[in-house]
């Protein structure tokens, strides 16, 4: 089953709307029981219930997150979006713990059956707190 475009942006935006809601049930209805899921640090996760472990944690500890759809563009023919989003939520970073961190970043995402099938995230490698940028550092997985 191949969606429209517009069928895509509503996918995304009700995925986007159980994201907010901290609804890790509704993020994971959306994605495909096969999906591969490659995080910004390089980890690859694959299929559904390995996803829904790796995100529970953050899910319990992350505190009050929002995404905000910043673009999204679609390419129905081959069934994949781009959707450039906004990450706010309380900063955990030691000097900062609780203020407003902002991060921006972009999913590249592939939709098999009406599902996310693969989701490729790419995410600047600063935040933004106040009105200081912070530079992330990666630590070993």
């Amino acid at each position: 089953m191949n969606l429209s475009s517009p069928e895509i942006v509503a996918n995304i935006k009700t995925w986007l709307q159980a994201w907010d809601a901290h609804d890790l049930d509704g993020v994971m209805e959306l994605m495909h029981e096969d999906v591969v899921f490659e995080n910004w640090t390089g980890q690859i996760i694959r299929g559904k219930s390995a996803l829904r472990r790796a995100w529970t944690p953050w899910f319990l500890k992350h505190g009050n997150f929002r995404f905000i759809a910043e673009d999204i563009f679609v390419d129905d023919q081959a069934q994949k979006a781009l959707f450039r989003w906004l990450l706010e939520w309380p900063s955990l970073e030691s000097s900062y713990k609780g203020e407003l961190e902002t991060r921006r970043g972009v999913d590249v995402l592939h939709f098999q059956e009406g599902k996310i099938r693969e989701k490729l995230t790419y995410s600047k490698t600063s935040l933004l707190i106040g009105d200081q940028s912070i530079q992330l550092q990666l630590t070993s997985q």
